[in-house]
């Protein structure tokens, strides 16, 4: 019979974290520079598969098995950063079921290769480090194919409530057990937000004055998991109105943390632990009543593909982990896309509305695929994605003078379906910045079929 107190187990599932097997909190001695305020972390690769997300994909896959959408032998499929895959395919495994997961070959190589060693379909693609719910490319739109087939079905984290319920459940009433309800501030990183909104309910509903820190990292960043600031609104997790505040913090200062972290605290932390720190470092003031909890999500050894690209010195050849060298295919396309991102090829939103305000009528062609325009697209958009134009010109102005403004959701596949503009003779054509996301973020109007 499984026993808490001694720590013996009938079945691994019986090692999942909850109010009477809680992961374990430390309180930071030496990095945070504050004499007065406590501060602890929440080390969460003590879940049995290593990872926050084990609470997710263990709660998920309850909540369909109790609703009878599982059954032995069920393909699930789910786009991930890694920490999520991992946890689904090892429940999988003890389940009986099958997991196929895309993933982007940013990803560090080691988180790809242990979810192939735990079992899982993994098909690489090129994509952002965080899959993009919504994209017209890559992980998501993968599985979100695959998911439509009777076999598969998509658990779907950026949209599951089972995700954030999983800390409603375990991870807040955990914390509020071993703070003894002195808690003052809980702070996350953002990925899917599920973490940050579970743990902000339960923690609220205890106490309405907990303070909740959101913390993002900067635009370009490569930390797995996590979402800028811009990449927020693409999962339906993220509630900013329930956050009593968000911090932005560079990439640099979140592995620095990360390094520090496990030099100077003996805490195996990984970078998005770093981050998180961070922000409530950058924020809090030296209070002796305070009481603070951040969640360090993972532990270190999946990410030392990417400590060498941050820590030359780290470096090592032979048999070790090098770092993904860029085909010269990418190299060209991470050249022509960089160069024509000028202020001759792009426009931003505001010039865009001016334009409008001021009578102008560009062809607006959105570049994204049929069923990502059909949910969000700025007013009057024509919708031809990029693999489609040269076939499709006939859809186009026959004017090749005629002002043509291209739109995806950022404002980088734009610049490709602008090029491809060019090469077939229109002349004047502008990339987005910001695109469809930055027009809806600035509060203008869009339309959905």
């Amino acid at each position: 019979m499984s026993d808490h107190s001694t720590r013996v187990y009938d079945h691994v599932t019986d090692m999942l974290s909850g109010v009477d097997n809680p992961t374990p909190m430390v309180r930071l001695n030496k990095v945070t520079g504050l004499g007065s305020a406590t501060i602890y972390a929440k080390l969460e690769w003590y879940n049995p598969f290593g990872t926050v997300k084990d609470r997710v994909a263990a709660n998920m896959i309850a909540e369909a098995e109790a609703a009878g959408i599982m059954a032995e032998g069920q393909q699930l499929v789910e786009p991930t950063s890694g920490n999520t895959g991992m946890g689904l395919a090892m429940m999988a495994n003890v389940r009986g079921y099958h997991l196929s997961t895309p993933l982007s070959n940013q990803i560090p190589a080691e988180k790809r290769v242990m979810l192939r060693f735990a079992g899982a379909n993994v098909e690489e693609l090129e994509d952002t480090l965080c899959p993009a719910p919504g994209a017209p490319e890559g992980a998501s739109a993968r599985a979100l194919e695959l998911g439509e087939k009777p076999e598969f079905h998509m658990l779907n984290q950026y949209e599951n409530e089972a995700n954030f319920e999983a800390h409603i459940k375990t991870t807040g009433p955990e914390i509020w057990r071993q703070t003894g309800g002195r808690i003052t501030h809980f702070v996350a990183s953002m990925g899917t937000c599920g973490t940050i909104t579970g743990n902000g309910r339960y923690l609220k509903s205890r106490n309405p004055d907990v303070k909740i820190i959101g913390v993002a990292p900067e635009i370009g960043h490569d930390i797995p998991g996590v979402r800028s600031l811009r990449q927020l609104r693409q999962t339906k997790l993220f509630f900013a109105d329930e956050y009593d505040q968000i911090v932005e913090i560079g990439n640099k200062d979140a592995f620095e943390m990360c390094l520090r972290l496990n030099r100077e605290e003996g805490l195996i932390a990984g970078p998005s632990s770093g981050l998180a720190l961070c922000g409530v470092l950058k924020i809090l003031e030296d209070d002796p009543d305070a009481v603070v909890v951040v969640i360090f999500p993972d532990n270190i050894f999946k990410y030392a593909s990417s400590f060498q690209k941050h820590f030359p010195q780290f470096r090592v050849t032979g048999g070790g982990v090098e770092p993904a060298e860029p085909s010269a295919k990418e190299l060209l396309m991470d050249r022509l896309v960089s160069n024509n991102r000028n202020p001759r090829n792009t426009l931003e939103v505001p010039e865009l509305q001016a334009h409008l305000d001021a009578g102008a009528t560009p062809f607006i062609l959105d570049v994204r695929t049929p069923s990502i325009h059909a949910k969000a697209h700025l007013p009057g958009a024509v919708n031809i994605p990029n693999g489609e134009i040269a076939d499709r010109v006939d859809e186009l102005p026959t004017d090749p003078n005629t002002p043509i403004v291209t739109v995806c959701n950022r404002g980088t596949m734009s610049i490709t379906g602008m090029i491809i503009l060019q090469s077939l003779g229109f002349k004047d054509v502008a990339s987005l910045n910001g695109g469809t996301f930055g027009w809806e973020e600035a509060g203008l109007p869009i339309e959905a079929d």
